[in-house]
């Protein structure tokens, strides 16, 4: 840090100090301007007469105000003025003590509004020229009379002019920060976002594999000594599932590789045209699963594609957790002009979740439709509700008339951003 901004540091902390040392100067001033006489017989010149008693003890006064000008500049200005006035009045030839009150209407013109400075201004340009013309010892139409009225109207333009200024210069920075504190929020908002729809993934691809895993692993434990080849398929669909389940995984984390990282694989999200597959792993699980389309032709967009994938994923491993044994599973994809409806049904009389579970999976004399995770913090149907919601659908989910359970989802065929003429 140099010396110049050491000592601007400085004088920002003892702004006292700046004042009194600006006091001193504006003695000088009006004492070296006492001794020019400005009606010589040669025109403006030095003269050697000292200033008398009464006004060096005015511009001592008046320079003593000015040391508070910060903390009282209304206080400053009226004293200053007031000493002023006395200086125009009594004294032949005069002093410049109207120094210090050009000093201090420029404080005030800095520190306030421009309302309260055209006020104070004219009041104290029209008073100081007033009393100077019509009870000083000079002619009304003197140099001088003149003089004070353009010096303190000049301070207050220039008081507001730094006003103006300072107040530009703190909006400037203040839209600066603020700029700053949005684009700040806007992307805590994306981080946010993204960490939720990655979340989700993760909670899908986890709940369904797993638990395929865990059921496929209790079966193969079941029937080891007994049926040792019913053993080994159980086995292989364990390796199967838990392989898909990495891949999966593998492809979700990929999102949140750098820019310098590895490529994440470029296999794609799985979709409705995966059903069948999907189907194939929970009924060699044992769970009965049927599959009813009618969307033949049908396109949907990426982000709607998964969703009823993922959707129908997930209603199905909660039929396989929740509804008991002996339950069995439809599952329905209809087109319906341009929505594509989603239906999962199962006739399962429902078991109440531990508290490991927490699907909020209604049940007899369970919770009502959409009632979310319950106690335990599960996310199964809130993540549902959220995928599909996300991409301008709607998802419901409840117990069954008679029994069971029922999750309905409508997606748009087409995607909230397409043209009105884009092909379906």
């Amino acid at each position: 840090m140099s010396t110049l901004e050491r000592m601007r540091d400085w004088l920002r902390d003892h702004r006292l100090a700046l004042d009194a040392a600006l006091a001193a100067g504006v003695l000088v001033c009006m004492v070296a301007g006492s001794f020019v006489d400005a009606h010589g017989a040669d025109g403006t010149t030095w003269s050697a007469r000292t200033p008398d008693a009464l006004s060096l003890a005015l511009m001592v006064l008046a320079a003593a105000a000015l040391v508070f000008r910060r903390r009282a500049p209304m206080k400053v200005l009226a004293a200053t003025v007031g000493v002023s006035l006395v200086e125009l009045v009594t004294a032949d030839p005069r002093a410049p003590v109207t120094m210090s009150a050009v000093v201090a209407l420029f404080t005030v013109a800095s520190a306030t509004d421009r309302p309260t400075t055209w006020r104070v201004g004219l009041l104290t340009m029209t008073v100081l020229t007033a009393v100077a013309m019509l009870a000083g010892p000079l002619p009304w139409y003197a140099q001088e009379n003149l003089g004070v009225f353009a010096w303190t109207g000049m301070a207050a333009a220039a008081g507001d002019a730094v006003r103006s200024r300072r107040a530009f210069v703190h909006a400037i920075k203040e839209r600066a920060l603020r700029a700053e504190r949005t684009r700040e929020e806007e992307a805590r908002r994306r981080v946010a976002e993204e960490r939720l729809r990655i979340a989700r993934d993760l909670h899908d691809v986890v709940a369904h594999h797993i638990a395929l895993v865990n059921v496929q692993a209790g079966v193969a434990a079941h029937v080891m000594d007994k049926r040792p080849d019913q053993a080994k398929e159980a086995l292989a669909h364990v390796r199967e599932a838990s392989r898909s389940a990495l891949n999966e995984l593998r492809a979700t984390v990929g999102l949140l590789r750098q820019s310098g990282d590895p490529e994440a694989p470029t296999e794609p999200a799985p979709g409705l045209a995966r059903l069948d597959e999907l189907a194939d792993t929970f009924r060699n699980a044992g769970l009965p699963v049927e599959v009813a389309r009618s969307d033949s032709g049908t396109v949907l967009p990426a982000a709607a594609d998964l969703a009823a994938y993922r959707v129908i994923q997930e209603a199905l491993t909660n039929v396989r957790k929740h509804a008991g044994p002996g339950a069995k599973a439809e599952v329905s994809v209809v087109r319906v002009g341009p929505v594509v409806e989603v239906t999962v049904l199962d006739n399962g009389p429902g078991q109440d979740p531990g508290p490991d579970q927490g699907y909020g999976r209604g049940h007899e004399n369970g919770p009502g439709p959409d009632t979310g995770p319950q106690e335990g913090g599960g996310h199964g149907l809130l993540g549902m509700r959220e995928r599909v919601t996300a991409i301008g659908g709607s998802c419901t989910a409840g117990p069954r008339y008679g029994g069971g359970f029922r999750v309905h989802a409508i997606l748009p065929v087409k995607s909230r951003t397409s043209a009105v003429g884009d092909p379906v």
